[in-house]
């Protein structure tokens, strides 16, 4: 793929994002491509799913895995706007996804390097290739402006809810 190509592909799962984040769910969207045809999109839904494991990648996945009536998904690449955390990372080796690109690096529970790096996992019978940080800056500030709102409306909860107290 070049570097046009994973921009164009980021972007859609930007737009996943973005999609996720209208539905009160962390912004984190993903793609799966083959041969640069799109095959499956998903968008973070645990919130609303009450569902822990429907991380945007794993909802790609399966979608994938339906389309193709196969588990594997040999040959593909999977976009996602936030590093895999190590669910996500370890659904990519037992899937057999051939590379994943992702946007902003997850410090806190990255499993593609920051924190543990499970998908070049010499042990493992299957490594993904790895290309981080492709529009990094775009997909971290959607992440970042999100929590930073998410810390705003709790303070005000918080507050709102001392000026109820002080009013009885």
């Amino acid at each position: 793929m070049t570097v046009q190509q994973d921009d164009y592909w980021m972007q859609q799962a930007l737009l996943l994002a973005k999609a996720a984040e209208a539905a009160g769910e962390v912004p984190v969207g993903a793609v799966l491509v083959r041969d640069n045809q799109l095959i499956a999109s998903g968008r973070n839904q645990p919130i609303g799913s009450h569902d822990p494991c429907a991380h945007a990648e794993i909802l790609c996945l399966r979608q994938a895995g339906q389309i193709l009536q196969n588990y594997r998904l040999l040959d593909t690449t999977l976009y996602v706007t936030l590093e895999p955390c190590a669910m996500c990372a370890g659904a990519m080796v037992h899937s057999r996804v051939g590379r994943l690109v992702y946007g902003a690096a997850d410090p806190k529970t990255g499993a593609a390097g920051s924190v543990l790096d499970l998908l070049q996992q010499p042990l493992f019978n299957h490594q993904v290739l790895v290309t981080g940080g492709v529009m990094a800056a775009e997909c971290g500030e959607l992440l970042s402006s999100f929590f930073r709102r998410r810390r705003r409306e709790k303070k005000q909860l918080r507050v709102s809810s001392c000026n109820d107290y002080d009013a009885d």
